[in-house]
């Protein structure tokens, strides 16, 4: 009995921190969209990614060093296949940001955590709890709420419909990756999971930067230096994140992101936040309360 208490003790512990993680991912990631977003399309989204793998390549270069870490890691192929992944994805998000208001680019990023959870059920063979199923429900309900009528309020439909296209591209890119995160975590270090990505996203992103590049000036250096910053501590705290919880219940709580996008977007791009967005980030707060709960009490399994 004692031994029991114990394991569900280090459990809880484990949960709760995970929670943590994923939850400050959510923040940090938010605050990289307000960098992308306020740059305002004058950087090319390559230039932007170049900047965002050097500064990530030079901080985890740096903490692989100290801890004496190996950087290569062992399951090479599949480090190539996540840095590749993300990549794509955060090629996606940038752009979407740069036409998309935030909180609504966000909102549609978020449907991943659905994508996620059949990928992990198909490729992890993690078994799906019915109250992340409940979650996830919820989770979707409320991003339908909060995202904007763009189509009626944007004069350019073409530019909005490819805008809302290579987001949902970028939610699935980024499911794929974090799937990837999920089977490394195992066996890989953070630190080293995290390196393969920019060292993916700098030799992808050069060739486009030959005929487009431009030179930042004034605040510009301050938005991109916050996005390689906000980006690293997004990366360490998701893949933290998670190795201590299932995908599926992982990818549900981190639409913690959703909500922190939309006060962002009001507080600094003056974008109106209008009851049915009140409504969704009620959602997305119930989503959230029940991935914690799902992950202390026992469900059925499907």
């Amino acid at each position: 009995m004692r031994e029991k208490l114990l394991v569900d003790d280090f459990n809880g512990k484990k949960t709760l921190r995970g929670i943590k993680f994923l939850i400050g991912s959510g923040f940090a990631f938010s605050l990289m969209s307000v960098c992308v977003k306020a740059i305002g399309g004058r950087i090319p989204i390559s230039e932007l990614v170049l900047a965002r793998a050097t500064i990530s390549i030079v901080i985890t270069r740096f903490f692989l060093y100290k801890n004496k870490i190996n950087p290569w890691g062992h399951q090479k192929k599949l480090l190539l296949i996540r840095g590749l992944l993300g990549t794509v994805a955060l090629f996606c998000i940038f752009k979407a940001l740069t036409i998309l208001p935030i909180a609504t680019a966000t909102v549609i990023q978020y449907i991943y955590p659905t994508f996620t959870v059949i990928c992990a059920y198909i490729i992890l063979n993690e078994l799906i709890l019915w109250r992340i199923v409940y979650s996830i429900i919820i989770g979707w309900i409320g991003i339908v709420l909060v995202s904007q009528p763009e189509l009626t309020s944007n004069g350019d439909i073409q530019e909005t419909i490819l805008a809302i296209i290579i987001a949902i591209l970028g939610a699935l890119m980024t499911s794929l990756a974090y799937i990837c995160v999920r089977k490394l975590s195992s066996k890989e270090h953070p630190l080293v999971i995290i390196y393969y990505f920019p060292l993916v996203s700098i030799p992808l992103s050069i060739p486009f930067i030959i005929n487009e590049f431009v030179l930042p000036s004034g605040i510009d250096w301050f938005w991109i230096i916050g996005i390689g910053i906000f980006t690293q501590v997004g990366q360490l705290c998701i893949t933290e994140g998670l190795r201590l919880l299932p995908a599926g219940q992982a990818t549900s709580l981190n639409y913690s992101q959703v909500i922190f996008a939309s006060i962002w977007g009001v507080l600094i791009f003056q974008e109106t936040i209008t009851s049915s967005i009140y409504l969704g980030g009620l959602c997305v707060l119930i989503s959230t309360i029940i991935s914690i709960s799902a992950s202390k009490t026992p469900q059925a399994e499907i």
